[in-house]
């Protein structure tokens, strides 16, 4: 039978405790949030919400093409420009997606006969890009510059080095100096995706790259998202402009793919516009991960302490996730569950997101309801 195998791999992840369902949530939902990258609490702002009405009512509800054919509007390169200035670099990029700046990226920069070191925890968008691109892909240890260097040290020829610079599951940061300082050291490039330090990381959250003085290097290009401090949707490539040129000229997912919506780069802008406003937003948010990570290990939870928002809570098991996040939800609270394949180590766990906008009240509430549903 056509597709037969798919239930056999349906029923291989149920058993494994790794079936994954869809769970539409309401508009006005009940439950305390510590599950979305709403990092900076934008994502229902007045102005962000008027930001994203105003550009659908002058564009339209679509961009109508390619960036290449209609798809750019003045709109986009608002938002381009805006975006290089804010974050410290020549130029920008926007496009559909975080996952698909990172597949143009790595991809562009990534051509035949050149090595791509990619560090092992890495987000999927990094590594499907590595996947898609031409060069040669090494995977090193997880936050290794000594192992990046001795990779780099193996090739004559281009080469890039490829990271997070916050890990979507434990939330620590990567030793972005020490990763340049390895590819300068054998004249490579350095990419890296930004989408959990935008916003929460940097001089009013300026970013991960600005806050280690990496910010318009010749040598360096930072990916971002505009969906998670930014509230909205879309990704954005930022670095130098014939980098910035050159993607244009041969990134597919670029090239051959509809522009940003219209609503959605006018939500960023006023995302963006807002941040500039209120540099205050990203150092709460940083509270919040580290009052959050002082409560739940001083409950006796195995939390790893937080560079940026994301708060990682270790479960023994899979199936044990899956129940501690069901009993958190029945109890009024949100959280995210990881399991493998998300997870690069294979350790399930509970993953927790910090906002600018939770209060202290909301802060003991959410830690109240995990620590009494822990698994036992």
């Amino acid at each position: 039978m056509a597709f037969g195998w798919i239930d056999e791999q349906a029923e291989a992840r149920r058993r494994a405790g790794l079936l994954r369902t869809l769970r539409p949530r309401p508009a006005d939902s009940p439950l305390l949030d510590l599950a979305s990258n709403d990092y900076l609490g934008l994502a229902r702002h007045p102005e962000v919400v008027e930001g994203a009405a105003d550009a659908a009512r002058t564009w339209g509800g679509g961009a109508t093409g390619s960036r290449l054919v209609t798809g750019t509007t003045e709109l986009h390169a608002r938002l381009e420009a805006e975006l290089a200035a804010f974050c410290g670099f020549e130029a920008a990029l926007v496009l559909s997606s975080g996952y698909a700046a990172n597949l143009a990226a790595v991809t562009a920069l990534g051509p035949y006969g050149s090595l791509i070191v990619s560090d092992a925890g890495n987000h999927a968008s990094l590594i499907d890009g590595c996947r898609l691109a031409r060069g040669t892909t090494q995977v090193v240890g997880h936050a290794d510059p000594e192992a990046v260097a001795k990779a780099l040290a193996t090739h004559q020829g281009e080469a890039i080095a490829v990271s997070d610079t916050v890990f979507s599951v434990d939330g620590d940061a990567a030793p972005l100096r020490r990763l340049a300082d390895a590819c300068r050291e054998h004249g490579a490039g350095l990419v890296v995706d930004d989408a959990h330090g935008l916003g929460v990381l940097g001089e009013g959250g300026r970013g991960a790259a600005h806050a280690a003085g990496l910010a318009g290097a010749a040598d360096v290009v930072v990916t971002a998202t505009l969906s998670k401090s930014l509230g909205s949707q879309g990704g954005v490539v930022l670095g130098p402009a014939r980098v910035i040129g050159h993607l244009v000229n041969t990134a597919r997912t670029f090239i051959f793919d509809t522009g940003l919506a219209p609503a959605a780069a006018g939500a960023a802008l006023a995302a963006l516009r807002l941040l500039r406003r209120e540099p205050a937003r990203p150092a709460r948010v940083r509270e919040v991960a580290a009052e959050l990570h002082a409560r739940l290990t001083a409950e006796g939870l195995a939390a790893v302490r937080p560079d940026a928002a994301v708060v990682s809570v270790r479960a023994p098991s899979a199936d044990a996730a899956v129940r501690w996040a069901a009993d958190c939800r029945a109890g009024g609270l949100s959280v995210g569950c990881f399991r493998p394949p998300s997870v690069p180590d294979g350790v399930s766990r509970l993953r927790l997101t910090a906002r600018a906008d939770l209060s202290g009240p909301e802060i003991e509430r959410a830690v109240r309801v995990i620590t009494a549903v822990r698994p036992s």
